[in-house]
């Protein structure tokens, strides 16, 4: 697939790992459609509510490719990637990989040799002793080494074959392919991890891995050690023993034994035959009485029999080289695929916990049926629509009614539509190109507040794809005006084909100056219920002004304190307040 070849070549552009610790910082020239800082604010925790799903934090790095568009196609090709995502991925496993720690060297100690000059160059550059050959001490100082692996060598090639210790490789390829042994060890647990993993092609790369990795295991060759060769000896010596008790030894063989210091065939039969019945090599041993272990020959033979076991697994490395060259690419594709598999488990989680997710389509009209709010815990599932009859809503409702929620709540919707990911309830929504978020403010009015709040807006460019979102704007100046500004506002860039929404308390100031295609929505406070607390609808009621928070507070002093003046309040409100 087309968009997980791009997500691979920006995790190797920027170097992205799963064992990073924090989040590697990844530059971004993406034109955001966020205008304004509040609006990024909103986009990015969106992003952040998301990554809470993934286990690495290099994964939300690859959010950075699914840049901001204004191409359908294109949201519809993300949509397309993310309906292939299965439903049971689960990534909490990962949370168990450990970076890579190297558990494993090889036994024996490595040179290379070469006596090309060139070749000894490029050696050089390579985590390994090496040695150039001049002359033949230089062939004889090798015998100090385990292991010697000779590459290009010419001059001195028969005499580096006498060296038990010696294997000849191809090319400088070759030498030292326990660096890749090495590589791979430290992966032992973490493959034994993924083993399970609900992915074909990482578990193609585990189970292509698991079976080289045998190669760091213990080898159980059989190996003759100083204890079993003691044990055998005194085996030999106690059956010699018995063997001579039973003898009936004459003069001569005892005078031939004396006076040519040498053992008569009879007695050398005894020997020779308790030997073999160890299957230990017989020259080993000192062949006399008591049988005694030969030490110079039991030395070489440790030692040649060490040689042959490592020569054998250098053997066995040549024999894999193609495999393990090509272990550093698999686990750098491993790793590639552990990030994307990891974004891919929590984008699966997040659309699970979408209830009643759908997919947004594409519309001239924003409408949303029965969505819920991302950020919230218990979220009420919300309905609210904006037409091209009814392009701009002024939002009215009681303090913590949710006007700020709902305007967040549109904010959500148009960033994971963008993203090309499924919102929950039902959404139509047009590609919004620029997106003004006007958040609360949260100091005083004052001169300079508000005209820095009409220079922004006077910097936007509107248009169709253009949605404006402020939050009480009116606190920047004195509440007589405001409400003439907000409704003039929302005529201006309603005639340049923006949508807006518009939170605000000025509900009844607005109501009768109202501009064309644009209507008044409240959140209603129902009430004060038995413990005079605000009853609160969140779902705002479309064409309807909302009750104000200081009418429901008068009524609970009414129903609360019982006294004259509040009860006056309340009635004189019920009774000389205007309804839309």
């Amino acid at each position: 697939m087309e968009l997980k070849k791009e997500l691979i070549k920006f995790i190797k552009e920027n170097h992205l790992s799963p064992f990073n610790l924090y989040k590697t910082p990844v530059k971004s020239e993406e034109e955001s459609i966020y205008k304004t800082r509040d609006g990024k604010s909103v986009h990015n925790r969106v992003l952040s509510n998301i990554s809470n799903y993934f286990c690495f934090s290099d994964s939300s790095n690859l959010f950075n490719c699914f840049e901001f568009t204004k191409d359908i196609n294109k949201i519809k090709e993300r949509q397309e990637f993310f309906r292939t995502v299965p439903k049971d991925l689960d990534n909490n496993f990962l949370k168990n990989l450990k970076k890579p720690k190297q558990t494993w060297k090889p036994k024996y100690s490595v040179v290379a040799v070469t006596d090309d000059e060139d070749t000894f160059s490029k050696l050089k550059n390579l985590d390994v002793p090496v040695k150039f050959l001049l002359n033949e001490q230089d062939v004889l100082d090798l015998e100090n080494y385990e292991i010697v692996q000779a590459v290009d060598v010419e001059q001195f090639s028969s005499l580096i074959e006498q060296l038990p210790q010696s294997v000849f490789l191809d090319s400088i390829d070759d030498v030292y392919l326990e660096r890749y042994l090495e590589i791979l060890s430290s992966w032992k647990d973490n493959l034994e991890i993924l083993k399970n993993i609900n992915d074909n092609e990482i578990l193609q790369i585990v189970l292509e891995l698991k079976p080289i990795l045998g190669l760091t295991q213990p080898q159980l060759n059989q190996k003759i050690s100083r204890n079993e060769i003691e044990q055998k000896l005194g085996e030999i010596n106690e059956e010699i023993s018995l063997k001579l008790k039973n003898m009936n030894v004459s003069g001569d063989i005892l005078f031939e034994m004396l006076s040519k210091n040498k053992l008569p065939i009879e007695i050398e039969k005894i020997i020779d035959d308790s030997v073999k019945k160890t299957n230990v090599p017989e020259h080993l041993f000192d062949l006399a009485i008591p049988v005694k272990i030969d030490e110079n020959e039991f030395e070489n033979f440790i030692r040649l029999q060490d040689a042959n076991e490592n020569t054998d697994f250098a053997e066995k490395i040549k024999k894999n080289a193609s495999l393990l060259k090509k272990i550093p690419e698999k686990l750098e594709r491993l790793c590639e695929l552990m990030i994307i598999y990891d974004f891919s488990s929590g984008i699966s989680r997040f659309m699970l916990n979408q209830e009643n997710g759908s997919w947004p389509i594409f519309s001239q009209e924003f409408t949303m049926e029965n969505s819920k709010n991302v950020f919230l815990e218990s979220p009420q599932a919300i309905s609210f629509s904006l037409s091209l009859d009814e392009k701009c809503s002024i939002l009215t409702g009681a303090n913590s009614g949710g006007k700020t929620t709902l305007i967040e709540h549109i904010i959500q919707i148009i960033s994971l539509f963008n993203l090309g990911l499924p919102t929950s309830g039902n959404v139509k929504i047009p590609i919004f190109s620029e997106v003004y978020y006007f958040a609360k403010n949260k100091g005083s009015a004052n001169k300079g507040a508000f005209e820095t709040l009409l220079t922004q807006m006077s910097k936007i460019e509107p248009g169709t794809g253009t949605i404006i979102l402020a939050d009480e704007i009116e606190a920047v100046t004195e509440p007589g005006v405001a409400g003439k500004i907000i409704s003039a506002t929302s005529s201006y860039f309603i005639e340049k084909n923006c949508f807006l929404v518009i939170a605000t308390h000025l509900g009844y100031e607005i109501k009768d100056i109202l501009p064309q295609k644009a209507r008044i929505d409240g959140i209603e406070a129902k009430g004060l219920n038995e413990n005079n607390e605000l009853i609160v609808d969140h779902n705002p009621v479309l064409g309807r002004l909302a009750n104000s928070t200081p009418e429901l507070i008068v009524e609970k002093l009414a129903n609360s304190e019982k006294q004259d003046y509040f009860k006056y309040l309340n009635r004189y409100l019920k009774e000389n307040t205007t309804r839309q």
